[in-house]
């Protein structure tokens, strides 16, 4: 991955669609992702909370299809537009761990 576009987040997995596959064979899920912490921003701690729109394609869309809503899921990826004409952003998550399991 070239430097300049990396994403590292951890959460909570809200939504899941069915695998599904594209015209050429290759697994795509759809996921949404919770993720609720603090940091520090100006040297004061900041409650953070957003939901995240997400893709996964191939192996980890085949390991994501797995999961149950309300898993503890940590992902690595990337941020590009939803669609050529959206201004939108979708993290492309290209390797993910279950981190611990909650309920929903």
């Amino acid at each position: 991955m070239e430097p300049g576009n990396r994403v590292e987040i951890a959460g909570k997995l809200l939504q899941l669609e069915p695998l599904r596959h594209t015209p050429g064979g290759v697994a795509v899920v759809k996921f949404t992702l919770g993720h609720e912490s603090t940091q520090v921003e100006a040297e004061a701690p900041r409650k953070v909370g957003c939901e995240i729109d997400g893709v996964a394609f191939d192996r980890e869309a085949r390991l994501l299809a797995t999961a149950s809503l309300g898993m503890q899921l940590s992902i690595r990826g990337f941020l590009d537009r939803k669609s050529r004409n959206s201004r939108q952003l979708v993290l492309h998550a290209t390797q993910i761990e279950f981190t611990k399991t909650s309920f929903a």
